[in-house]
């Protein structure tokens, strides 16, 4: 018999959403480091092969993709060679899926280049610029999140702070999905959560509730208190804070007042975290976008989450896998 994970997969295949956000190309340099450079205290990484990945919302459509959904990514690159690798692996990769991605002169596509030493992550280095959007470029970004949203039943906004998410933007977005009647839920970054009124769910972690919050989160009862005040401050509806192995914390807001629901971990073994908020966005979207209970979508992000932290890199879980993984775990 499916479990409620697997139930809500079914309901979510083929469901349409929007994905927008901070789009990039993530860059794994793999290799071997056998000994220490004689020019710094600096391992030496004898590399074996690259491999380049949608990253950023990139990898929350690839998420959504692989659960099932069908969703159509809206972003903006540069005008240069990395943006041409970036559209080719959008090409070759999206199979029932979409995309609109905007060219900007004026910016580099973001790039993050990973080297992975064994399974071991030995540096990073980011190629990027983060001003906003220009006032044209929001335009015609709005102007298409407008003409999607007739045809969509969900909205994921994937913030990485490079620019595309400006307050502008998202806030005619989130404006624009409850106008139409379409749930909005957002990847959270920085402290000015004001951008994000009207969400029907914001999902941060630990760290990002910290910041906007000001204040520490040591545990289940402070992430609680900073985020229930996060969302009367913000007319925020939902709040899902993933506080790494502890779990996860939902906490919803209606007419009658506040509840919680806690989702502890289960033990697992954990080579990369790399990607694996997009994984719960996404899963929390499959639940937003067919009208199922937001509890069931935190238990279809944990068995998610915990396949995605199991493997190297900018990852996603698929139906089968997540199938699988809560057949075990009953």
């Amino acid at each position: 018999m499916a479990g409620p994970a697997s139930e809500l997969l079914a309901r979510a295949r083929g469901v349409r959403v929007i994905c927008l956000g901070d789009v990039m190309l993530d860059r794994y340099v793999y290799g071997a480091a056998t000994r220490i450079s004689p020019e710094a205290p600096v391992p030496v990484v004898h590399v074996r092969r690259q491999v380049l990945v949608l990253g950023g919302a990139g990898n929350v459509a690839n998420n959504l993709e692989a659960l099932g959904l069908c969703p159509t990514l809206l972003s903006v690159v540069g005008d240069d060679a990395n943006a041409g690798i970036l559209e080719n692996l959008l090409a070759n990769d999206r199979k029932a899926a979409g995309f609109f991605i905007l060219r900007d002169p004026s910016r580099p596509t973001t790039v993050k280049t990973r080297v992975i030493a064994g399974i071991q992550q030995v540096v990073r280095f980011d190629e990027e610029d983060t001003f906003p959007l220009s006032d044209a470029m929001n335009s015609r970004l709005a102007e298409r999140f407008g003409k999607l949203l007739a045809g969509a039943d969900g909205v994921a906004i994937s913030d990485y702070a490079k620019g595309v998410v400006n307050p502008a933007l998202v806030r005619e977005a989130i404006r624009m999905s409850a106008a139409a009647g379409v749930p909005v839920a957002v990847d959270p970054k920085g402290r000015d959560y004001g951008k994000y009124a009207g969400a029907d769910l914001v999902k941060p972690n630990r760290k990002e509730l910290a910041e906007a919050a000001g204040m520490d989160i040591p545990d289940e009862t402070a992430a609680a208190e900073a985020g229930r005040a996060l969302m009367a401050r913000h007319d925020i509806k939902n709040l899902l804070v993933t506080l790494s192995e502890k779990g996860m914390l939902l906490l919803r807001r209606d007419g009658a007042g506040r509840e919680s629901f806690f989702l502890p971990s289960r033990a697992r073994e954990v080579f990369d975290v790399t990607g694996a908020g997009d994984t719960v966005l996404a899963a929390m979207l499959a639940a937003l976008s067919t009208g199922d209970r937001l509890e069931t979508g935190v238990r279809l992000a944990s068995l998610a989450a915990g396949l995605v932290v199991g493997k190297i890199g900018a990852a996603s879980a698929t139906v089968e896998e997540v199938e699988k993984a809560e057949d075990e775990a009953e």
